[in-house]
Order: C-alpha cells, then sequence, then structure tokens
C-alpha cells in the first residue's frame, strides 16, 4: 500500500459552490488551487453526479443533497454527470 502525503494546508484554502441545476453545472470557479473545496449542490429534481474523468472524485447526488471534494490534482480535470452524460464541465487546478 502506497502512502498518500496529507494535502498541504494553507490559511487561505477556499470554498466554493457548484449548483446542478436545469441539466446543467454551475459556472466553473475561477483561480482553483490544490487544498481548495467545492460544494456540489443539486438543485435538480433529477439524481446527478460529479464525476471526475481522471477518478480523482465521484460525487453522488440525490434531489436537493449537497457534498464536498477537497481539490486534491493540479491541472485540468473534466467533470461529467455519469447520469447525463451530456453535463460537462472542466475544472482548472493551479498549484
Amino acid at each position: 500500500m502506497a502512502i498518500v502525503p496529507p494535502l498541504p494546508v494553507r490559511a487561505d484554502n477556499r470554498r466554493y459552490e457548484i449548483a446542478l441545476a436545469k441539466m446543467k453545472f454551475g459556472s466553473e470557479p475561477k483561480n482553483l488551487r490544490v487544498g481548495d473545496r467545492i460544494v456540489w449542490i443539486n438543485h435538480d429534481i433529477f439524481r446527478h453526479t460529479a464525476t471526475a474523468r481522471d477518478l480523482s472524485f465521484d460525487i453522488d447526488l440525490l434531489p436537493g443533497a449537497e457534498a464536498e471534494v477537497v481539490l486534491s490534482r493540479r491541472g485540468l480535470v473534466a467533470v461529467y454527470c455519469r447520469f447525463h452524460p451530456g453535463m460537462q464541465l472542466q475544472l482548472e487546478i493551479a498549484s
């Protein structure tokens, strides 16, 4: 088993919200960094996911639910809904 070092903790880590509504993801937050948190909030009447194509996270959201993910990798992360593949967004995460 590989040991994964902890994420860097900075006083300036930020929290962002991305809403899922009307079968779409909300706008991509700008200036994301490793250690920042994203809260995914499902405002739709349908179940959705926020699934990273690189498998770094997979959030399953029932209607009205919310869940948080801490960004752990730099780079571009393509995100989609497993139930509605046309729902897509891309996160750009800096160091």
